[in-house]
């Protein structure tokens, strides 16, 4: 899907010397350098008033740690025009997922809140209609490793980013599954050889043999995916 300006990912963050960090190579990187999408880091601390700039404070209620605040937030988001979604990593959000990746994908960009401290304020999140999204059952230091996983999964999809773009449709969770395994040279490793039906020139075969293994890999490690897989209607295994 192409975009009449390159799809744009815009970081609120009191860290923005962590980006583009692990973005700024590779694919992702090159990518960048071409213009194909666009990354700014924004330093929320740049929206605060004040002597110390403070853009925490205690909960009320009570309770450790402190609490990102609204009113310096808001300032923050405001004061940032960006395309897209407002996103907000967190634990507790929607888990990030393939599907949610095709989406923000397709879009012109999104703008992703990186929270601190014991998070953020609820009612800035409602204010604004934020999207709350995890990128793991695991609690992280702040949002801005989740919002680098959730960029480099998003990037990849982006027109031009990956030379051979077919090899998208066999990755996990393209077809509901996990991955088949891969093999290489050389033929025989540590008394190990690559299965024969590699190396029989039968691509029907090979098809049906990589279907087979994805199917056995994803029903013994993710019975959660299997179940929807096999639900699936038009879905019958080629075994």
């Amino acid at each position: 899907m192409e975009h009449k300006e390159p799809w744009r990912a815009t970081l609120l963050t009191i860290f923005p010397e962590m980006f583009p960090g692990p973005l700024g190579l590779s694919l992702a990187g090159r990518a960048l350098e071409e213009g194909k999408w666009s990354l700014d880091a924004v330093d929320i601390r740049g929206f605060a008033t004040g002597r110390h700039r403070s853009v925490d404070d205690n909960p009320f209620g009570g309770g450790a740690g402190m609490v990102m605040r609204p009113d310096v937030l808001d300032a923050a988001i405001r004061g940032t025009p960006a395309p897209g979604p407002l996103v907000y990593m967190t634990p507790r959000g929607r888990l990030l997922d393939q599907e949610l990746v095709r989406e923000l994908a397709a879009g012109p960009g999104v703008k992703v809140l990186c929270g601190r401290f014991e998070g953020v304020d609820q009612r800035l999140l409602e204010a604004h209609g934020a999207l709350e999204v995890s990128a793991g059952d695991f609690v992280l230091s702040g949002g801005e490793p989740a919002a680098l996983i959730m960029l480099d999964a998003i990037v990849r999809l982006l027109p031009g980013v990956i030379g051979k773009e077919e090899s998208l449709a066999e990755e996990s969770f393209e077809w509901g599954l996990l991955e088949y395994p891969h093999y290489t040279r050389p033929q025989m490793w540590d008394g190990r050889a690559v299965p024969d039906v590699l190396l029989s020139g039968h691509h029907e075969k090979i098809r049906a043999w990589r279907r087979r293994q994805a199917e056995e890999i994803t029903r013994q490690r993710r019975p959660d995916l299997w179940d929807r897989y096999i639900a699936a209607p038009d879905q019958s295994s080629e075994g």
